[in-house]
């Protein structure tokens, strides 16, 4: 081999290392990448309960440790897995099974029985708690009778706004069921029906709950200082999707411990607003008032003076 060839040959060598340790360098430290393909595509994609996208789909940079993935398509059995994740790269093929669907036979007698089975199918559905503060989870839980699993979709603001599959689960012996939803932060405040289905979808139920939080509640007076006689209008916006606003009162002597003055409904443009008369009781000083939207994931607070009128 020539000198001109050897030459070439180490420079190419070089460069490839040079790629190799660039691209090596690109894998965050500690974190590894999940490729998934679904038979057939189109499935919603959740690690560890949070939507990812659909099939097929690159998850990046997640961290090392034990990750749970599962692939949700209406019509089909979840498809899920536990993984370790490390650095590197990690495919899943998953081929999904459609959720089986009863057979009638041409017998006479099992016909009837299947129209019996059909009439006498039922799922009921409740939820643990409403409002649910974002960054909670939900627990839904009911009955289901002549029917081998119950299928849950969500409805509600931004991308639960046409109904999102969240996955079905099957009754216990006596026909009770339970799912806990964990959506984590990525909801909007907002209002939220779950509906349940059967298998066959012969009868459904739903139950409609609030989600609140991830906003700030917001408070103003009309005036800083006040004598004794005088009215205050307090006014404000509450944008946590709460349906009221609690506020209380911190100040001298009996006010001290803080006085709750009442619940306030939030109207439809988010604002809200109250009169509050300052009575010949009142210690002078410094006052403070807060608001709290309920159930309590945030506040605001405004301050004012109470002093004597000067008549007195």
């Amino acid at each position: 081999m020539s000198v001109k060839n050897i030459l070439i040959v180490v420079l190419l060598s070089i460069f490839f290392c040079i790629l190799i340790a660039g691209c090596l360098s690109n894998q965050g430290p500690g974190t590894g990448t999940i490729n998934l393909t679904s038979t057939p595509l189109g499935a919603e994609v959740y690690v560890d309960n949070q939507y990812r996208g659909t099939t097929p789909g690159t998850i990046p940079d997640l961290p090392a440790g034990i990750h749970t993935v599962e692939l949700r398509l209406q019509g089909y059995q979840t498809w899920s897995t536990s993984m370790t994740v490390s650095s590197g790269t990690y495919q899943f093929d998953a081929i999904l099974t459609p959720v089986p669907q009863p057979s009638v036979q041409p017998s006479l007698g099992i016909t009837q029985q299947a129209t019996l089975s059909v009439s006498q199918t039922r799922v009921t559905v409740q939820a643990s708690k409403d409002p649910m503060i974002i960054g909670d989870s939900m627990t839904f839980s009911g009955t289901c009778i002549g029917s081998p699993a119950v299928l849950l979709t969500l409805y509600g603001p931004g991308y639960y706004s046409r109904g999102v599959l969240l996955g079905d689960t099957k009754p216990n012996s006596v026909g009770l069921w339970s799912y806990t939803w964990t959506p984590g932060m990525s909801i909007q405040p907002g209002s939220y029906t779950m509906v349940v289905n059967d298998a066959r979808k012969i009868s459904s139920d739903g139950v409609a709950f609030s989600v609140v939080g991830g906003g700030e509640v917001v408070i103003s007076a009309s005036g800083y200082s006040a004598a004794k006689g005088d009215t205050i209008l307090f006014s404000g916006r509450c944008t946590t999707g709460a349906q009221n606003v609690l506020l209380v009162l911190y100040g001298p002597e009996r006010f001290s411990s803080g006085v709750e003055l009442g619940t306030l409904s939030v109207f439809a443009d988010k604002t809200w607003n109250f009169k509050y008369s300052v009575d010949a009781t009142m210690p002078t000083g410094i006052y403070t008032m807060y608001v709290y939207d309920v159930p309590k994931t945030t506040s605001g607070s405004t301050q004012f003076t109470v002093g004597y009128s000067s008549s007195s």
